[in-house]
């Protein structure tokens, strides 16, 4: 017997893909800090969750999370490449910045390494589990 629901798993994965959505608004309109290119793709991958969550545990949908993890999967590889550009693990003439804000700046730290790429990071991950985990494993 599982511990929580399939719909309870995509309600959580809904929540953290409201909270990072509502996050990046934040920084972006509230704080001013204008996304660089990997902030736009990582937004272009969470915000539409928001949606898709919201209709796939509305309707019950046993496949949402096909729609759910190919956003889930890009989004935390724009997110992990531009924190190891940040944490200078990649060369910054491997970022794709050329125009605007610079994709290995930190903006926003706490303790020194956790940056907003590395919280996307980590909710995308969280996503991607709860989406694998919400599977219905009679599906063929």
């Amino acid at each position: 017997m599982a511990l929580i629901s399939r719909r309870g798993l995509l309600y959580i994965a809904w929540v953290i893909t409201a909270i990072g959505t509502l996050g990046s608004l934040y920084f972006g309109e509230v704080r001013g800090l204008a996304p660089c290119i990997l902030c736009w793709y990582q937004r272009i991958c969470m915000f539409p969750l928001v949606f898709i969550l919201t209709t796939g545990v509305w309707f019950n949908d046993r496949k949402v999370h096909l729609y759910v993890l190919p956003l889930s999967i890009l989004g935390a590889i724009a997110a992990l490449y531009q924190y190891l550009l940040q944490m200078r693990v990649f060369s910054e003439s491997y970022a794709p910045c050329r125009i605007g804000p610079s994709c290995s700046a930190i903006d926003f730290s706490w303790f020194g390494f956790v940056t907003i790429p590395l919280l996307s990071f980590i909710a995308f991950v969280l996503i991607t589990v709860l989406a694998v985990a919400s599977r219905d494993k009679t599906e063929k």
